[in-house]
């Protein structure tokens, strides 16, 4: 009699489960999202039309690349576009990575780099997008900051770098890490000639990007709640042997300690940035 019990309600259960799992897929994602933050389900078009703001609690909602050009510029044209990472190193399935990413993305590489019009000012963008690759840092996208960097520098454009990453690509190795000092470098050289660099944090931030280009900027600006930091918090606490505090390395957080100049929700990032933009003699 217990048997049969138990088995009633194993089949019960796998009934019920079976019947969310169907209640689910009749509403897919690009219809519905639900909010990572408090768990509201929201439509995609209120959310489009919100910025990828959550209605309720206002969390931030990642964004691609060609979303954040969209919000943030009036004009926009791309430059290094045909770019392409090779498996170099011969990493294996790296090939394939690369090639799931380049088609669910539509990007060649984890960062797109152009000239645009904030409001009417003309600036040089770098917009790297966390669908690729979680963002990382290969030889392609450090290749392409620098270039945009030498680009700003050439025609006297202020630089914005919108940064989300996981860090430096391992499947490149060292000629990632390479990335960090040659992409450092070349905004050291930006900022004596009186070149003006913002830098946008969002959410995540990490690894050698965040121990690189992403911490450099003259003004640096991010988005509420996004992590920020080097190595994760497990790491760090294992290896200082302290416990941290529960908000570490989130924005505000980092703001606190004087890590960041301040913290701009996305609906208030335009007419931000095009006030900094003028403020430092922006052009068209």
């Amino acid at each position: 009699m217990d048997l049969f019990k138990i088995r009633q309600e194993k089949l019960t259960l796998f009934h019920k489960n079976r019947k969310k799992e169907t209640i689910k897929k009749e509403i897919p994602s690009h219809v519905i999202e639900t909010c990572e933050s408090c768990h509201t389900n929201v439509s995609v078009k209120e959310l489009k039309s919100n910025h990828f703001v959550c209605p309720e609690c206002g969390y931030h909602f990642k964004i691609d690349a060609h979303e954040r050009i969209s919000l943030l510029c009036d004009e926009f044209k791309e430059v290094d576009k045909k770019f392409i990472t090779k498996n170099i190193e011969n990493f294996p399935e790296y090939d394939k990575k690369l090639e799931i990413s380049q088609k669910r993305t539509k990007l060649n590489e984890a960062v797109i780099c152009g000239i645009g019009k904030i409001g009417d000012v003309s600036c040089a963008m770098a917009m790297m997008d966390s669908g690729f690759m979680m963002g990382s840092m290969g030889s392609v996208v450090g290749e392409k900051i620098t270039r945009l960097v030498e680009l700003a520098d050439k025609k006297k454009y202020p630089l914005l770098i919108s940064c989300t990453s996981g860090g430096a690509r391992m499947q490149e190795g060292i000629l990632s890490l390479v990335q960090m000092a040659k992409t450092s470098a070349a905004i050291k050289r930006f900022s004596e000639n009186g070149g003006l660099y913002i830098s946008l944090l969002t959410h995540p931030t990490t690894g050698g990007v965040s121990a690189s280009f992403a911490m450099l900027g003259d003004i640096i600006l991010a988005e509420p709640n996004c992590l920020v930091g080097f190595a994760g918090k497990r790491v760090i606490e294992n290896t200082i042997k302290e416990k941290l505090p529960e908000n570490f390395q989130k924005a505000e957080f980092m703001l606190e300690k004087g890590f960041i100049d301040r913290i701009v929700p996305r609906k208030e990032l335009k007419e931000t940035l095009i006030k900094i933009l003028k403020m430092h003699g922006g052009h068209s």
